[in-house]
């Protein structure tokens, strides 16, 4: 019998971009089944708001825009985490941790994690994925940065995120 293989995709998406969307799509294509785990990096949340330490919009939200963004992708589901990676791999029985990878500085601080969650759970084993040159670009800081200034995303997220951010008054 052949083994069915899971891939865990884990991330902020706050909010889920064009280019998280292609790394999704790939992995799906590769393995027989994709978690989409919207989680909570504390370090990021830092290093992208210094002054509130918060994301902009809650997990709720995010899983719901992943959720709209992911439809139709009959081998993904969306889930919402507040655990450890190293233990959500356990607990989802992943095969791999995806990451994609849009430059040097994404693999620095990818190939941190990776290592560390290897150290601490030998099933942690991470693969990255390069991004698309149409996407290397797209980040969801840039989505944000568009947000603030009021400026429309709908080059930067899938159709379905776009109308979510319309609905909620967030975009243009």
């Amino acid at each position: 019998m052949a083994k069915t293989t899971l891939a865990l995709l884990p991330g902020s998406y706050d909010p889920i971009t064009l280019g998280h969307m292609d790394v999704i799509r790939r992995a799906a294509a590769l393995f027989d089944g994709v978690v989409v785990a919207v989680m909570t990096n504390d370090m990021k949340n830092y290093v992208a708001t210094a002054k509130s330490k918060e994301y902009m919009f809650s997990m709720d939200e995010r899983a719901a825009m992943a959720t709209a963004a992911c439809e139709g992708l009959t081998n993904v589901r969306v889930i919402s985490s507040t655990a450890r990676l190293i233990d959500l791999v356990d607990e989802l029985g992943a095969d791999v941790i995806i990451k994609g990878i849009r430059n040097e500085t994404d693999y620095a601080y990818e190939q941190h994690h990776a290592l560390y969650n290897r150290a601490h759970n030998a099933r942690a084993e991470t693969l990255y994925l390069p991004a698309d040159p149409q996407f290397d670009a797209i980040s969801s800081t840039l989505v944000r940065d568009r947000l603030g200034k009021g400026e429309s995303v709908d080059d930067l997220v899938p159709p379905a995120v776009a109308e979510l951010l319309r609905e909620s008054g967030e975009g243009v």
